[in-house]
């Protein structure tokens, strides 16, 4: 493990209409204590001045480059962002980096978040994926958002090279951000977000699509991810008495039931896909689960 000042890391932003945000992720990325060696920003067809904004602070940070990507018309949920992802990795000028960085635009942390972040993947070395928890501003408080600890928010994922080459990189589909982690961790290696590394997300989560389409959008991509029809069903009951009620649970499972329907695709991988659902009917029997 090289020493913390001796990182190499890249960091790659997929940015769609971030321009009430955008400063403050660059802000916060050029005041860290361990900078990257490269920084992509890739502009996925914004149609306010995000493109503008980050050809700006291009000029003002060397360590900056951007892509600038058609407006494709609409949001495409889940393999959008990706697809923008890898046009920023793709161009990617630093090969020899240590790790790789997937961070949103709407984001602000501490000067030091990346360098405490390398601190835990030096502190063990089976540690493949991490970051920070997420927290939205309300009413003058922060509040964190919640989710399983093995999960670490696509906002913000950090890949150890080894666990990233171990993978396979990352699948161009709603869902990519959970079977990363459940494949890693099948793989043997551990994921997890750490709640004393903490972001600021300026934009509420699903906020861009609305409740309904963000709820319809996760529940296919559990689909798509291959999730057990049982653990799924427990899923939809446990969200019908969480905000928003009713109308997240039943986007959630209409979301979900209409990969059936439909007869979409899941991910083409059977074994990920019963190693995700022993994983689940483990924590339904409260058996050790990555969902712990």
């Amino acid at each position: 493990m090289p020493k913390s000042k001796d990182i190499q890391y890249v960091v790659i932003t997929p940015a769609r209409d971030e321009a009430l945000y955008i400063e403050k992720t660059i802000e916060s990325v050029a005041s860290q204590t361990i900078k990257p060696v490269e920084w992509v920003i890739v502009n996925d067809g914004s149609t306010d001045d995000t493109g503008k904004i980050i050809d700006g602070c291009s000029k003002k940070y060397p360590l900056i480059h951007t892509i600038q990507r058609e407006n494709r018309g609409f949001r495409k949920s889940g393999g959008g962002v990706i697809e923008a992802f890898y046009d920023g990795y793709n161009s990617l000028e630093s090969k020899d980096w240590d790790y790789i960085v997937k961070l949103d635009g709407d984001l602000s942390f501490g000067d030091d978040y990346f360098e405490r972040c390398f601190e835990y993947f030096k502190g063990n070395s089976k540690l493949g994926i991490t970051g920070g928890m997420v927290y939205h501003v309300i009413n003058g408080v922060d509040k964190l958002e919640k989710n399983p600890r093995f999960h670490v928010r696509g906002a913000t994922k950090i890949y150890k090279k080894e666990c990233w080459d171990a993978i396979g990189g990352l699948i161009k589909a709603p869902g990519w951000d959970a079977l990363d982690e459940v494949k890693a961790n099948m793989l043997g290696w551990e994921t997890k977000s750490f709640p004393d590394l903490k972001l600021i997300h300026h934009r509420y989560t699903g906020k861009a699509d609305g409740t309904w389409r963000n709820s319809v959008k996760n529940g296919t991509a559990d689909y798509i991810s291959g999730y057990h029809p049982i653990f799924m069903l427990l899923k939809c009951f446990k969200r019908f008495f969480q905000k928003p009620y009713i109308l997240g649970s039943t986007g959630l499972f209409y979301g979900f039931l209409s990969g059936y329907i439909r007869n979409m695709p899941q991910v083409n991988d059977p074994k990920l896909i019963n190693y995700l659902r022993r994983q689940q009917i483990n924590r339904l029997f409260f058996r050790e689960s990555i969902w712990k």
